[in-house]
Order: C-alpha cells, then structure tokens, then sequence
C-alpha cells in the first residue's frame, strides 16, 4: 500500500505502540509526549518544515521561516498545558545555499525564542538536496494544567481562541499571486502560537489541541482520543470577512478553509457548562456521547466525512 493511500493518520496507526517505561505518562496520539522526570512533568514535542512545502522563499523571508519553526512547536507544547523552555534544532541544507539566508532563519528563531523565553540548547546539521528545519522542544506542565486530547466529556463545550481559516486563505492567495489581502498573507507567513490566550484559565480546560490540520480534523482527534463525539455548530465558527473575501477571489469557501485547511494555531479546548463564564473564546460545538463528529447548521445536522490537512494526500 501507497502512503498515498494510507494517509498520515493511517501510518501513525501502523507504526503505533504504547511506550513501555512507566515514566512515560503520554505517549504517540497527542500535541507532545509528557515524561515524568524526578518531581516535574516534561512535555517534548517535535516537528519539521520543509521548503516547497511548509514555506516557500517566493513569499516567506528567512527570518520568517526561523520565526515559524519556533512558533508551531511552541503551539504544540501549550496545547498540552505546557511551558516552552528548551529547543533543538537539525537541518538539512543544500550545498549551495548561501550562509546568509541561515543566519536570517536563525534570528527569527532566536526572537521567537526570546519572546516564549526559551532558549536553543543544540541541534544537528547534516546536507541534502533541499532546505529542511526539524525542532525537537522540551516544555514544563503543571499536573493540575495536563490537558490531553483523552480528557474531553459528554456535555463539555468546545472552544476556539480566535479566527479560522486564515492562514489557508492566506496561502491560496499567495499561490494566485494576487494583490492585496494583508491580512490573511500576514496570518499565514507569521503565525503565533497562542498559549497565552489559555494560560490563566488552563485549569478549567479538559482537552486541549492546536489547529495546525484544520477544525474538523483536530475535533475528530479529540473525539477519537476522548471516544466521544462532537456537533460543530459551523454557524458560530468564528471567520474574519477578510478571509472570506480572500476566499472568494480565489472561488473558494472560506468555511472550508476552517473547517479542512489548518496552519491557524489557534487552541481548541473543552470545558465543561459550569466553568463557561471563567474562560475566554468562542463556543463552536459540544461533546457528546454518541460517537461520530457532526455539523450543525441552520437546523441540519450532517456527519463529516471530509479529513483534513494530509501530508500525504495533498
């Protein structure tokens, strides 16, 4: 079988096993792994860009590119609750590829780091054919503050922390070489992770995930992980009218860019009725017992058969 055909999500299925040390308290199937380490609870996560594919130099500068690697890993360790403190750092680097242009990713990296206050401990660097940037970062979490994709209940809200589909109109833009739309070029080429939207209500939330493969996809993780449901109210998605209107120049749906784009990272969290008025967001949906993932309109309710983002079904 074809990776194609599998699907990232269907390979990490294949390649799935529980770990075995019992200090390892949150393996594979969540934003970062959590180790239990002497008193403190370590999440670890990682992730990788690849030019032509994550970013490309027609649109992002080098600084921009530094700015993003930090800034989806540090996205990866709040939606676990997490603090970033630590990042590693290994790239793959075409011969040819001028000094400058990895002095510049490395200042972007440097701010973001300096902004989450965390510092860059190491790495490795090896050559290839293209440009590729893979972190590995080391947070801290509170036990009280864990919040995993398992813990969502029947009857818990679900909550997004601010706009959606941004950053996929942002790129379709950018690919129609068109003119104009600020806004959503900005929200693709400079995402911010959002930690600290959640920091001084993290211990309301039960599960948490950030929105890096689009809303209908990280609900069904949450849904798969918590073995609940979901209704998305897809009349409450929060979409600004620049995506929209980003959307309609390219003669897409600007709903379909929340609901099956991704790259937003904004958080995705539940909590439960009594607890709504003590944190900040919008309300899209609510977890239920009944198995499956819906969406909700205007009195109708059909169930989601669209995946979203796929590395390899793009």
């Amino acid at each position: 079988m074809k990776l194609s055909k599998l699907g990232e999500f269907g390979l990490i299925d294949r390649i799935y096993k529980k770990a075995k040390n019992k200090d390892v308290l949150v393996g594979i199937g969540d934003d970062a792994a959590i180790i239990k380490a002497g008193n403190k609870l370590l999440a670890i996560t990682t992730d990788t860009l690849v030019e032509g594919d994550h970013f490309s130099f027609e649109y992002f500068t080098p600084k921009q590119v530094g700015k993003k690697a930090i800034e989806i890993n540090v996205s990866d360790i709040g939606a676990m609750g997490g603090i970033p403190k630590y990042a590693l750092v290994s790239l793959v680097l075409p011969k040819d590829l001028e000094v400058g242009i990895i002095e510049k990713i490395y200042k972007g990296m440097r701010e973001s780091g300096d902004h989450h206050k965390l510092d860059i401990i190491g790495g490795n660097i090896t050559h290839g054919t293209q440009l590729v940037i893979d972190i590995d970062m080391i947070g801290e979490v509170k036990k009280e503050n864990l919040c995993l994709r398992s813990h969502a209940k029947p009857g818990d809200f679900i909550i997004v922390t601010g706009d959606l589909g941004a950053s996929t109109a942002g790129l379709n833009i950018f690919r129609n070489k068109l003119i104009n739309h600020n806004y959503v070029k900005q929200k693709h080429i400079e995402p911010k992770a959002k930690l600290n939207k959640v920091k001084p209500f993290l211990k309301y939330i039960n599960a948490m995930i950030d929105v890096s493969d689009g809303l209908a996809s990280e609900v069904k993780h949450i849904c798969e992980q918590s073995k609940t449901g979901a209704v998305i109210y897809t009349d409450n998605i929060p979409i600004k009218d620049e995506t929209r209107d980003a959307a309609k120049a390219v003669k897409k749906e600007a709903l379909d860019y929340a609901l099956y784009g991704g790259e937003d990272f904004e958080l995705v969290f539940t909590v439960e009725e009594k607890n709504l008025n003590k944190v900040k967001g919008f309300l899209v949906g609510e977890i239920t017992k009944k198995k499956g993932v819906y969406l909700y309109s205007k009195g109708k309710k059909t169930l989601l058969s669209k995946k979203g983002y796929d590395h390899f079904n793009v």
